[in-house]
């Protein structure tokens, strides 16, 4: 790590600025400026002549935010909005390189240009604004110290605005309290209102403010080709943003979530909010490959990550999601209180998903086939009348149905070498859930339970609260640190989207909050070439890809509706997803039918050292190659040994793709064999067809590989043949070409194994 002082040079002169924060001519009684290590981008910080302070972002000599306004509103009546002196401004940097947990690439580099401004007004109140400009972008926070006339307060509003340069290309969802789960919208800035009322499907949970509303992170495009991204990171202790375009001043500004009483943040200093960050880069690869959000969150807070690891799963869910099964055991009780309603002596429904028999179907396929774990849900009592009711009381996350005999499934599933994945579905009752979670994570660490898949549906109790208020946000990070605590990986779905708390906390190994695959239908093609941009940007996505069944009403008869995707672009979606957590969601028997294709999930790996981005545009194509990070597999194929306690550890697919070893290889088959060097490409397109046209350059010298392509066949397209695909094998190197075709919601897979 290299820190050392800004030098001089890196000032920006008052001339920098030539419009006040309000878009008019006006003088400045300070000034300061930040360059970016290579220089492309500057920041200019300033002080109008009213005290208010702004700031505005240019690259390579050209606006990319224009003067904009800083500061807050408090619910005193008062603001923080004018009226301040500069007291000092000091000045920093740092280039180091840090090594992630899990991700992807073994190391990340995190160098950047510092200013911190501290501003005093009349009244004595302190403000500090920090601002790091990196190669790609600016992040920015608030800070306020002890030594402060500002001790408590209570924020109405804060005032962050970014003024844009014009009527840009937007990706957008619509603003919302409760929910990201919208598909994207393309757009022009202006036409964001004309768009909400057909962007606003029903959610279980959810609130929006104003047809001019927005969430982040939202991708942007100029027409010169610029793409600026805006987000937030480090969100802790603080309610989440939207933002708000004013349509005049081509402006954007935040927005906060409000808690129960309208207060949109309660403040102790001392304290910071969470970081601002403007993305702006010129080629849509870069927006990929930036790991500027990850780079704005403190450093990992726990000294020992062993029991970490990536997680390769399948469950008992998407039959109970497309309407095959049911979550719950009977249909005797139109009412159910824990600890009083006698489920032995009910008469079960026939359709409960988690019973003996089952999840042993589960387990065997899971192990055949080289899986880690299986998550399972509909396990326990309650779920009768768990949603619409807003009990307080809803689960107790201890007890098991009748039909789920908690001990011998844990050790038949451990006999074959897997875990179970734990389901907390806390109905979004979080008192109920925190009064439980010590027993809860406990009860999984007495049955080695070492993941959770948590979940918030339906409105917020205590009521009144959201899903993204500041009360809410300190819940889900209690649960995380709470877990950690337990040694437990958390999957948390329906919470407040990542700002990169996963580099501080890495066991939040995977999240939802977007639209993924249990909506089905519901999925514009295009969908899961946009997210990488923006939902992505903040830490992984729990989309639960690999559903080869579009046809519900084959997977679950007398259920409607097809999804809009081809097997292809399932397969793609592993390496163009980024997640230590991935799924084969869909049935063993919908696997069964397509085996070829399947293999390619069984083989591909879910933590990397490497990733080049091929190509990428927003929601039209996203090409990406990755390297896996050999020592995961391998502690992975330990830890599976060690958890079989000598009986049948089946190794990975992945391990036995690196190792080239037969189905049914134990890890101790890996004594003595020898690592094949392995890549995977994976390509996912839009709504059109689109031939996706790269090399394989990445390949290191020398080396010949066996490429196995999984592609749209000819005749594939979403509506009418989601099921064709091609699989080809050839000897290729570094100096192979491909123009492969990806259909209407299409895609494609790559595996790359040396040849020795």
């Amino acid at each position: 790590m290299k820190r050392t002082g800004i030098c001089k040079s890196i000032m920006v002169a008052a001339a920098v600025l030539l419009v006040s924060c309000e878009g008019k001519p006006g003088q400045y009684r300070e000034v300061s400026g930040l360059k970016s290590p290579d220089g492309s981008l500057a920041m200019s910080f300033a002080l109008d002549s009213k005290g208010a302070p702004c700031y505005r972002l240019d690259r390579l000599g050209e606006a990319v935010i224009l003067p904009s306004r800083l500061g807050f509103d408090l619910m005193d009546g008062s603001s923080l909005r004018e009226g301040f002196s500069v007291v000092k401004v000091e000045t920093d940097s740092l280039d180091e390189v840090w090594n992630p947990v899990w991700g992807e690439e073994e190391s990340i580099r995190n160098h950047y240009n510092e200013a911190l401004v501290t501003l005093r007004d009349s009244l004595g109140r302190v403000m500090k604004v920090r601002f790091r400009l990196f190669d790609e972008g600016l992040g920015f926070r608030y800070e306020f110290p002890m030594e402060n006339a500002l001790s408590y307060f209570d924020i109405k509003e804060e005032i962050t605005q970014f003024a844009l340069t014009g009527d840009h290309t937007a990706w957008w969802i619509s603003g919302d309290y409760d929910t990201q789960e919208y598909n994207y919208t393309r757009s022009r800035l202006s036409g964001i209102a004309g768009c909400y009322d057909s962007v606003r499907p029903y959610n279980a949970s959810q609130t929006g403010f104003s047809p001019w509303g927005v969430q982040t992170a939202l991708q942007m495009k100029t027409d010169d080709g610029l793409y600026i991204n805006i987000h937030e990171a480090a969100l802790l202790d603080y309610p989440a943003a939207n933002l708000i375009y004013d349509l005049p001043r081509k402006t954007f500004s935040i927005h906060l979530t409000p808690d129960a009483q309208g207060v949109k943040g309660r403040m102790q200093a001392p304290c910071v909010t969470p970081w601002r960050t403007v993305m702006a880069v010129d080629d849509a690869r870069k927006v990929l490959a930036s790991r500027l959000i990850l780079n704005l969150n403190e450093p990992c807070a726990l000294d020992d990550v062993s029991w970490i690891h990536p997680v390769k799963y399948m469950g008992v869910w998407w039959e109970m999601i497309t309407g095959k099964t049911h979550w719950s055991y009977t249909s005797d009780y139109p009412s159910v209180q824990l600890g009083v309603t006698d489920y032995a002596a009910s008469t079960p429904h026939g359709k409960h998903g988690a019973n003996n028999e089952n999840v042993r179907r589960y387990i065997d396929f899971a192990a055949e086939n080289g899986f880690d774990a299986i998550l399972v849900e509909g396990w326990n009592e309650g779920w009768e009348d768990w949603f619409g009711h807003r009990k307080d009381f809803v689960f107790d996350f201890i007890t098991p149905y009748p039909d789920f005999d908690l001990p011998a499934l844990n050790a038949y599933a451990h006999s074959k070498g897997l875990r179970i994945v734990m389901h907390h579905e806390s109905s979004s009752s979080t008192i109920n859930y925190e009064h439980w979670m010590e027993k809860a994570y406990s009860l999984m660490n007495e049955y080695g339970y070492d993941a959770v898949k948590s979940g918030y549906v339906g409105d917020i109790i205590p009521y009144g609260e959201y899903h993204y208020s500041q009360p809410l946000i300190r819940h889900y990070h209690y649960a995380v640190e709470e877990a950690a605590r337990h040694h437990i990986m958390v999957n948390a779905h329906e919470a407040v989207r990542p700002t990169g708390l996963c580099r501080t906390w890495p066991n939040m190994i995977g999240n939802e909050s977007a639209m993924g695959n249990e909506f089905r239908s519901d999925i514009n093609p295009g969908h899961t070439a946009i997210l990488p941009f923006t939902r992505l940007q903040g830490g992984p996505m729990d989309f639960t890809p690999g559903i080869f069944e579009q046809d519900m009403s084959i997977t679950a008869p007398g259920q409607t509706g097809k999804m809009r995707h081809t097997i292809a672009n399932q397969l793609g979606l592993y390496v163009t997803f980024y997640s230590p957590l991935q799924m084969a969601a869909d049935l063993p028997e919908n696997y069964a039918r397509f085996m070829d294709a399947f293999q390619f999930i069984k083989d591909v790996a879910v933590d990397w050292d490497r990733s080049e981005y091929l190509l990428a545009e927003p929601g039209s194509y996203i090409v990406t190659a990755r390297h896996p990070k050999l020592s995961t597999i391998n502690a992975s194929a330990e830890s599976l040994k060690q958890l079989a306690d000598g009986k049948k550890d089946v190794l990975s697919g992945a391990a036995r793709f690196v190792y080239d070893l037969p189905e049914g290889a134990t890890a101790s088959a890996l004594k003595g064999a020898k690592a094949h060097d392995v890549w995977y490409v994976g390509g996912v397109g839009g709504p059109e067809e689109y031939v996706a046209e790269f090399s394989l350059s990445f390949l290191p010298e020398g080396k010949t590989y066996e490429a196995t392509v999984y592609a749209d066949a000819p005749e594939a397209d979403y509506e009418t043949a989601p099921q064709a695909y091609t699989i080809t094998r050839e000897t290729v190197d570094r100096t192979r070409s491909y123009s492969i075709r990806m259909a209407r919601g299409g895609g494609f897979a790559i595996s790359l194994r040396e040849v020795l």
